[in-house]
């Protein structure tokens, strides 16, 4: 396994890279990382500050003779999605990430590697480290927990961004400008109970949904990629058997497909055999529906300790039906770009606490309109299970401008650079170019970035190639920027 990450090139940004992999950042911990950039600016000699919102911003001057450039600000945050497969034993608020060349790729062992976005911050690290490359006026921008709630571009403050231009360097395909994205919002649902005792009678089990690819809500929807939660309960409630509900936990974060959701769960003794069948079945089930899209599906069920408390029939009941009835996966492809899906919901968590079962979902959708239907349509559908539903963190989306001079401009250098245009895309995700143009209106705005393959999961991993590119157009860009 090879581990030197500084062998590769362009040896500046997989240096920094290196670096940020060693340091715990996953959303609400980036206190390291954010210090780590202090430092860095100070070693420099290049002004810097943490805002109110936790975002870090630090300067450059444009170098000789390019000052008549109009000022870039070069974006991307510092954040990571913590997630990890189940046999992997990794604290992200403590352990670094272990980074490997895997052939023409970097991968982590066992986790999310972290190239979202961490090898965007480490070309912006390059890019004020080096004094070799000509640049007009830069500006840094590092946000804050972007993956849970963008809340650094939220807390951004005004009146600190001077540049004319914003590169966002948190797009995942190389070769492709994104000009637009998605807005968001968050159905965050309870629903309380009253546990009861466990019936006398009963087997109990562990039920587990796993082996599926999970991903990136927004950019992997459109792969129709199995919903680990949507699916365990599509089983209960489909099982020819009584199944009582003791407890469930499934999914991870909001932004990330579920891979797993587990239950614990009873059945009558006699009818123990014709469950463990039914799963089986199941199984079969699901893997024959996804046949090209999921290769691991697996539907287990294997002996438990017996609980003392379970939820309510009838509230179990209601919870399946919501789960399974909820709108979930792509809603509407866009009629305006072909291929772009237009409107999303990721029912992303599921979980019980003795008291209660808490959902969440993340809604996705360049309408602002489309958007909040969907939100009351799931709203719609959990109040009538019982649960008390909030719709919190709405935000629009980054609406398109073909006109802009940066566009050109990188359309331009793109050409030269390598013989071909690059594509022109909006992307079903929330970047937060939209939050942060809506507070300083009139910025011209572009997201980039090398080819990230599965971020949010596990089996994220960054291509090499593709990084070393990336980071030569984002510097041939700096220096072909328009002038004022």
């Amino acid at each position: 396994m090879d581990k030197n990450l500084t062998s590769l090139k362009p040896e500046l940004v997989w240096r920094h890279f290196a670096a940020i992999c060693q340091i715990p950042h996953p959303s609400h911990h980036e206190e390291q990382i954010r210090q780590y950039v202090v430092d860095f600016a100070a070693a420099h000699n290049l002004y810097c500050r943490i805002d109110a919102g936790n975002n870090v911003y630090v300067r450059k001057e444009a170098t000789a003779g390019m000052e008549h450039k109009k000022g870039i600000v070069l974006q991307a945050h510092l954040d990571m999605v913590p997630q990890k497969n189940n046999d992997k034993c990794f604290d992200f608020e403590h352990d670094a990430i272990e980074p490997y060349i895997d052939g023409d790729w970097v991968t982590a062992n066992g986790t999310t590697l972290g190239a979202d976005n961490g090898i965007g911050a480490a070309a912006i690290l390059a890019v004020l480290e080096d004094e070799s490359i000509c640049h007009g006026p830069i500006e840094a921008l590092f946000t804050a927990t972007e993956e849970t709630g963008m809340d650094g571009a939220f807390g951004l403050e005004g009146g600190m961004l001077q540049g004319d231009i914003l590169l966002n360097l948190d797009s995942e395909t190389e070769g492709e400008l994104y000009v637009g994205c998605a807005g968001g919002l968050d159905a965050n649902i309870t629903l309380p109970y009253t546990a009861v005792p466990t019936p006398a009678g009963y087997k109990p089990y562990t039920l587990e949904v796993k082996g599926l690819k999970g991903g990136h809500s927004g950019i992997q929807i459109i792969c129709q990629r199995a919903n680990a939660n949507r699916e365990l309960f599509r089983l209960l409630l489909t099982s020819p058997v009584e199944v009582l509900l003791a407890s469930v936990d499934g999914g991870g974060l909001r932004n990330a497909i579920p891979r797993e959701a587990t239950a614990v769960v009873l059945v009558k003794e006699q009818d123990a055999a014709l469950f463990e069948q039914t799963v089986a079945t199941f199984e079969r089930t699901l893997t024959a529906e996804y046949d090209g899209i999921e290769e691991g599906v697996s539907v287990k069920v294997a002996p438990a300790e017996m609980p003392q408390t379970i939820i309510p029939a009838e509230v179990a009941a209601r919870l399946a039906r919501a789960v399974v009835g909820a709108p979930n996966g792509v809603v509407k492809m866009s009629v305006a770009m072909e291929g772009l899906v237009q409107t999303s919901s990721n029912l992303a968590r599921v979980v019980s606490n003795g008291s209660e079962v808490k959902i969440q979902c993340l809604l996705r959708s360049s309408s602002g309109s489309e958007k909040r239907a969907l939100g009351a349509a799931i709203k719609g559908v959990f109040e009538l299970a019982g649960g008390e539903v909030s719709l919190t963190g709405d935000y629009d989306g980054w609406l398109p401008n073909m006109q802009s001079p940066i566009l050109h401009a990188m359309l331009s250098s793109y050409e030269q650079l390598y013989g071909r245009r690059p594509a022109v895309m909006a992307i079903h995700a929330g970047l937060e170019c939209g939050i942060i143009g809506g507070k300083y209106e009139g910025l011209d705005m572009i997201s980039f970035g090398p080819t990230i393959s599965s971020p949010h999961s596990p089996d994220e991993k960054v291509e090499i190639a593709s990084v070393a590119k990336f980071y030569e157009f984002l510097l041939h860009t700096l220096k072909n920027a328009p002038e004022k």
